[in-house]
């Protein structure tokens, strides 16, 4: 059964399989293919910043930063408008506080408006974590594959 993309919806149809890393598209940012560690363990999805700078646009708090692009890709400055700043306790049990920007993301069949935290991920081995408040939209992680709704390009090196 084909399910179709919808900006909006909160949830899939059917449940849909994906691996325990894929590529995430972020339109809004001009970013296409990132690879995605997808985290089950962590409450929300984040992304590699530097550089990062608030500032006001309409009456409205939007912020600036740098995001280098997944392997084979130049890096980037992206603006998205500025939802909060949150405290947030990292995988290796230190707190931050961090910015929260909204933004639409694509994964697989499903395009919705996310909830993306801002933070140095320089060490990880992939600029975008997907966590469980985009997961419980209906995907069901398989632990054991990679790449189910599409592998990046070869010369990026993680296929």
């Amino acid at each position: 059964m084909e399910i179709k993309k919808r900006i909006g919806r909160k949830r899939l149809r059917e449940p849909v399989e994906i691996g325990w890393c894929e590529l995430v598209d972020l339109p809004d940012l001009g970013l296409f293919g990132m690879h995605a560690k997808i985290d089950t363990g962590a409450r929300t999805s984040s992304i590699h910043a530097t550089r990062i700078r608030t500032f006001e646009r309409d009456g409205e708090e939007w912020v600036r930063f740098h995001s280098p692009r997944s392997a084979g890709h130049g890096p980037q400055d992206c603006e998205a408008r500025l939802i909060e700043r949150r405290l947030v306790t990292s995988s290796n049990g230190s707190r931050q506080n961090r910015y929260v920007i909204g933004t639409t993301a694509r994964l697989g069949p499903l395009t919705w408006q996310a909830q993306i935290t801002l933070a140095n991920r320089a060490t990880m081995a992939f600029p975008v974590l997907v966590g469980r408040r985009a997961l419980k939209r209906g995907f069901l992680v398989n632990s054991g594959k990679r790449w189910l709704l599409g592998k990046p390009p070869k010369e990026e090196g993680l296929s």
